[in-house]
């Protein structure tokens, strides 16, 4: 019986570390891609969100229900389905070829914004519904309370869940590889057809994406006791 002290011997002497060595280059601006992408998508994704979860509770019923039906569209289909709607289904609709970025960012950031929506509405829907009242009392309007009342104090406690959403968009970014864009795991792939190293290649990816996943965790968990700390004084 081989002991597991053993296995990863075999392992580390099969492994090839030049291959890493030299492919880390070009793993590397994959990462930057996908940073990119991740950091667009989840930006328009907030703008997109923070709308749609006030939409939610607006006081007009079309605008409530229109926002809810975009959202539910959204969570309740896969990401993967939507990139291939923009990529392969809007072309014969529009007749025009779209770019596999413009494609990618699209379906991205629709996809986020669903998601902060209900992230903004849920910490909407936290802070006291006095806040609500005082406003209007000092003569704030509905839109008036919210930006300058409700949403700041919102978005405080909302950063923890927006946190997870950035990490989560930077993994699903993973999917656009499908429609031929070189983020980082598309660069893998590319490497491994090559030079077909594919334990090498797929562990130097899980570890870029571990690095960039623990870097926004340690941001996201400095930005929250930051807030915290501002509130005491």
């Amino acid at each position: 019986m081989v002991s597991n002290y053993e296995l990863l011997g075999w392992i580390c002497m099969d492994f090839n570390f030049s291959l890493v060595a030299n492919s880390m280059p070009l793993l590397l601006e994959g990462a930057i891609v996908t940073i990119k992408i991740t950091l667009i998508s989840v930006g328009l994704g907030l703008f997109i969100g923070l709308f749609a979860g006030i939409a939610r509770l607006a006081q007009f019923w079309p605008i409530r229900t229109l926002a809810a039906v975009y959202v539910d569209f959204i969570r309740g289909t896969p990401l993967l389905v939507q990139i291939f709607i923009m990529y392969f289904a809007l072309p014969i609709i529009t007749g025009m070829r779209v770019d596999p970025f413009i494609a990618a960012i699209t379906a991205c950031s629709i996809n986020s914004g669903a998601y902060v929506a209900e992230i903004f509405r849920a910490g909407i829907e936290s802070i006291d519904k006095g806040q609500m009242e005082a406003g209007r009392s000092l003569g704030m309007s509905w839109g008036q309370t919210m930006r300058y009342i409700i949403v700041p104090q919102a978005f405080k406690r909302v950063i923890p869940p927006l946190g997870n959403e950035f990490i989560a968009m930077l993994k699903d970014s993973s999917l656009v590889s499908v429609i031929g864009f070189e983020e980082l795991t598309r660069r893998g792939q590319l490497i491994i057809a090559r030079t077909y190293g594919s334990l090498e290649i797929w562990i130097s990816v899980a570890f870029i994406y571990l690095i960039m996943t623990l870097t926004i965790s340690r941001l996201v968990a400095y930005l929250e006791r930051r807030y915290k700390i501002d509130d005491k004084y």
